[in-house]
């Protein structure tokens, strides 16, 4: 499994932004789906978005649609999501997740590796 770890959460106001990053080691990056999954407070976790191997395909929740995108860099073996119009119900932890298949139906099932989390305030 690949190993990842993700940064760039903080407080920020509402209608602000964020870019998180999500930094992988230990296999090759690019033989991975890359996605960032979300959890609030008493919810389950949530799919977001999700990127296809070279970055050629983009995934996103209708949620998030429009607002947030997607990246890769298989050079530098890190995921982005950069989060602009931020609302407060975006308030939650953010999950960085890969896995080799792509399997279309953005289930947490799907996912074999994921980070540790980082959490994204946004205050009103």
């Amino acid at each position: 499994q690949v190993q990842l770890v993700e940064s760039g959460g903080g407080l920020v106001q509402a209608g602000g932004s964020l870019r998180l990053s999500c930094a992988a080691s230990g296999h090759t990056f690019s033989s991975y789906i890359m996605a960032w999954f979300r959890q609030a407070p008493g919810k389950e976790r949530e799919f977001v978005a999700a990127i296809s191997w070279t970055g050629s395909s983009t995934y996103y929740a209708d949620s998030v649609k429009g607002r947030f995108t997607i990246s890769r860099h298989n050079t530098m073996n890190t995921a982005y999501l950069q989060m602009n119009s931020l609302k407060p119900e975006d308030t939650a932890v953010y999950y960085c997740a890969a896995d080799p298949n792509l399997s279309g139906t953005w289930r947490r099932s799907d996912f074999g590796s994921w980070g540790q989390g980082t959490q994204v305030t946004v205050s009103s």
